[in-house]
This record gives C-alpha cells, structure tokens and sequence, in this order.
C-alpha cells in the first residue's frame, strides 16, 4: 500500500462517517482554541507589564527612602521612614560621573481650579525639575516645561496634562491662564501630550509644578522618590553603589534607601508573567487531553464498525504496519483539521478582544502556535495507537466473518 493510497484511504473513511470526524475535530479545534486564546492573553499581559516599565525610561534607577530590612517590609508609600530624602541628597548624586541626569520628586493631592471660570477638581500634583521631561521621556504638545533653575527655586508655574486642560479650560487657550492649587497660583506654561497611564499614573490628570514649590505646597522637605537615569547600561549597575555609597555618607553610614533598576523590575515580572503563561497554558491544554480521549473512544468504535473492511484489506496482502499507518494517518488527518479550526477559532475571538480593549495588546506568539499545532498533532497520534494497534491485529479470517 503506497503512502497516496493510504492517505485516499484514510480521506474516504474519514467522509463516510462525517458526524464522527466532526465531533472530533470539534473537540480538537475547541482545546486549541482555549490553549491559543488563553496562552495569548498571558503572553500579552507579560509584553504589557514590560513595556510600561520599558516606557518609564532607559537605564532608570529609582531610589526610595528607607529600606526593606529595615521598615520589615516593602518601602512605605506614606508616613514614617528611617530618614527622609532630601533635595540636598538628590543634588548629591550628581557627583557621581555615571549618572545623566536626576529628578526629584514630590507628590500630592490637591483641588485645582481655573482661576475666573468657577470649574475646580481634586487631582494629583507633582514637583519636580526640568529633568522629569528627559528622565520619564515626555512630550509637550503646547507651550514648553519646567524650567532650567536651581533645584530649590520656588516659581509659581507648572505644566498640565490633556484631562485637566479639557476640563479646566474647555473653551479657551491653557497657555498662560492662571491656576490655583490649594491657596496658591500657578500660571500655565505647558500642556503635556496624551501620554495615558504608565505603572498607574494617569499623566493626563497631573498637574507638574517645581519641585521647591510642591514642598511649600505641601509643607514637607522630604522627597517621594528620586529618580535617576545612568549614562549607559554598564554605569546603571556601578550607579547603583555609587548611589548607596553616597546617601550612606550623607545619612550619618546608615544604609537607609532602597535602589530599584529598571532590569531588575522588567526581569522579575517577565520571569512571573511567563510562568503564569505556561501554567495557564497548561491548564487549557487539560482540554486536549479530554479531545484525545475522544479521538480514541471514537475511533475504537470505527475499529468495530469497519472490522470487515480491515479482513479484507488484510487477506488482500495488508500487513500490520499499513494497517497501522492507515488508522494513525486517519488519527492526524482529523487532528490536523481540528487544529486549524482551532487557530483560527483562536484567532477571531482575539480579534474580538481586541476590539472591546484596544489599549491591550492581543497577539499568539509564533511558539505558541507551532505548539499548538504540534501538541494536537501528538495527542490525535498518541491517543490513535491503541485503535490502531486493535485493527492491525485483527485475523482477516474472523475479521472478514465479523467475529
């Protein structure tokens, strides 16, 4: 028996009993589906998260106050810390030749309102210098940022986002208007371009003054958190000694700050992300087995069915290898079909997530569809071997009699 007849042979059983090949090539095609779409989403979760950490900035470094061993846990958003950063530690680490630039940072909550037009909302401000913009890579679409001053120059200005802009000055230019933040006036220099969210900050909803300006505002000195951009990649890591070395020397050798990289935070959610893919793929791929199991019931049924056709195969000169082939052949070509109903299943209902939730990238990365395809192809095959054996071993005899 040549390879093309038992590949005709394998087609004309399979169209025969065409409500057998369905139900399995739906099962198939639903188990690929669901290991495609839900292998997409994580996948597509682990790329989101890294690229918003990505987007904060190249070779960033954040430095915040007060340590992990020290506060017994994680860095406290709010209240007490071993000792405060200050302007006068951010202006420090400037000493360091690693380092391109820094920008401080204090952050608050405070209503807002247009001066005159009787329009005011709650909405977060920040204090920070001219750095900010080439620090967190952010684009001004009117007027122009912060300005090059001295680091602890208190000036009544400030840049804000899309959202506030609409709001406050719905039907007249922002540029130049007058702002009041809590019992104080800032006059209106920038109007930043429609960044969205980044790591939870809404960059459309803030409002950014001088960084001397914010601790007047909020009568603090201490600083949120500082950021810092190295020169180059290899001075991202020796920065970060340089960094502790230098807060330690100012804060009486107390190692009281936690460093965070930009590679380290990237790394560890890449690293998470892609372990709850897999598992999650995993999970979905229970489905396959259930179609296997199918696959197999159905085809020891055929076996039964069609044991005259296989005694006649056999006392015409089949041998049990092509007996074998024919029924794996059978197994692979229903697989295979499932499979491509399955990817494409996979496929509109990723178009249709993509379409309620544009902002959120929807792709199947080429690895997961190859081994979708593969591991259908496995599983029609595996589960296809017992009916296949079953049928090989028939005597054509007692096969031709229906015995």
């Amino acid at each position: 028996m040549l390879i093309k007849d038992t590949l005709a042979q394998a087609l004309a059983a399979i169209s025969t009993q065409r409500l057998r090949a369905g139900l399995i090539i739906l099962a198939m095609s639903i188990g690929i589906a669901s290991v495609s779409v839900l292998t997409a989403l994580g996948d597509s979760a682990r790329r989101y998260v890294v690229n918003e950490f990505e987007a904060l900035g190249t070779n960033l470094i954040i430095v915040l106050p007060g340590r992990t061993e020290t506060t017994g846990g994680q860095p406290p958003l709010f209240g007490e810390t071993p000792r405060d950063l200050t302007l006068d530690d951010a202006e420090a680490l400037l000493r360091s030749r690693r380092i391109a630039a820094i920008a401080p940072l204090t952050i608050g909550s405070a209503p807002v309102s247009a001066l005159g037009l009787g329009l005011e909302r709650e909405t977060n401000v920040v204090g920070s210098t001219y750095a900010l913009r080439h620090v967190r890579r952010l684009t001004v679409a009117q007027g122009s940022f912060l300005p090059q001053t001295e680091i602890d120059k208190a000036l009544s200005v400030c840049v804000i986002g899309q959202t506030i802009r609409n709001e406050l000055f719905p039907r007249q230019q922002a540029l130049g208007q007058w702002l009041r933040i809590n019992d104080r006036r800032f006059r209106v220099i920038g109007v930043l371009a429609s960044e969205g969210q980044s790591v939870g900050i809404d960059f459309d909803e803030i409002v950014i003054i001088p960084v001397a300006s914010a601790q007047a505002l909020f009568d603090t000195y201490s600083l949120f958190r500082i950021l810092v951009e190295a020169k180059s990649k290899p001075d991202m890591y020796q920065a970060v000694d340089e960094i502790r070395d230098i807060i330690k020397a100012r804060h009486e050798g107390e190692d009281d700050v936690t460093l965070i990289t930009q590679d380290s935070v990237v790394g560890a959610f890449d690293k998470i992300l892609t372990a709850l893919t897999l598992t999650v793929a995993g999970i979905a791929s229970i489905s396959l087995a259930v179609a296997g199991v199918l696959v197999m019931n159905v085809m020891l049924v055929s076996v039964t069915q069609r044991t005259a056709e296989i005694g006649l195969l056999k006392a015409l000169g089949a041998t049990r290898r092509q007996l074998l082939w024919l029924f794996l052949t059978e197994a692979a070509m229903l697989s295979v079909a499932g499979a491509v109903l399955g990817v494409m299943l996979g496929y509109g209902t990723l178009g249709l997530l993509q379409a309620f939730y544009p902002n959120f990238p929807m792709q199947l990365p080429a690895w997961a569809l190859l081994a979708a395809l593969a591991v259908s192809l496995f599983t029609g095959l595996l589960f296809g071997v017992l009916p296949a054996r079953k049928a090989a071993r028939l005597d054509p005899v007692s096969a031709l009699a229906k015995r």
